[in-house]
């Protein structure tokens, strides 16, 4: 397990942190190409105004009447999304790793928010999976693609989790842990964790055609 660890923590985080910056950066040229072969003409229609009055309303909690509309499902979405990405920059063990890896360091969250962070993602996890086998129109556009994305963050955090408070075998949990976190570091230009990347774009070209062509709001 040891040399599996020194392979997780060496070479394989390498490939990792390679794989998704060449895979976003590929997906997002990519997505653009697309976009101005088919949609040429609208993108003209792109402006920061729209763009960003959209992104504004709908990054605000209960900034948009699909928000409004689904109090439980707004509270879990932004507590999920803000933990999953205070965690892993802020938590103080990975801080160490980049430290000791590249000689920079900035301030950590106490280890007892982080604890509360972390189980936030796992109870909002449960929360998507309830809703995705409780509801048929979540369950009918599931995929088995959706399932698996769900477990790896489920299974990244609750790995994590337990080899930081000792839980089982410290070495199996943290290498399982590190093994994980890279798979979901892959994964995220080439499944539907890629809205990370493609999110805003998104959000600014619909609120462009909203706003700068049919007038309306898109909130």
């Amino acid at each position: 397990m040891l040399e599996l660890y020194a392979l997780a923590v060496g070479p394989l985080a390498w490939l990792a942190f390679g794989v998704f910056v060449i895979g976003s950066l590929a997906r997002l040229f990519s997505m653009y190409s697309l976009a101005k072969k088919k949609d040429a003409a609208f993108l003209s229609y792109m402006t920061w105004r729209y763009s960003l009055r959209s992104i504004f309303h709908w990054i605000m909690p209960f900034g948009s009447l699909g928000w409004r509309e689904n109090p439980a499902l707004t509270v879990a979405t932004y507590v999920f999304h803000i933990c999953l990405f205070l965690v892993p920059i802020f938590l103080l063990s990975h801080i160490v790793m980049w430290d000791t890896s590249f000689g920079f360091t900035y301030a950590a969250l106490p280890d007892g928010l982080a604890d509360g962070l972390t189980v936030a993602v796992m109870v909002a996890c449960l929360f998507f999976a309830w809703r995705r086998l409780s509801l048929p129109e979540v369950r009918f556009v599931t995929s088995t693609h959706d399932w698996l994305v769900l477990v790896l963050v489920l299974c990244t955090f609750s790995t994590g989790f337990l080899a930081y408070h000792q839980i089982g075998d410290s070495l199996t949990l943290t290498t399982l842990h590190v093994l994980c976190g890279e798979a979901m570091l892959i994964a995220i230009p080439f499944t539907r964790l890629s809205h990370m990347l493609f999110g805003f774009f998104a959000r600014g070209y619909i609120g462009s055609e909203f706003g700068g062509v049919r007038r309306a709001k898109d909130w």
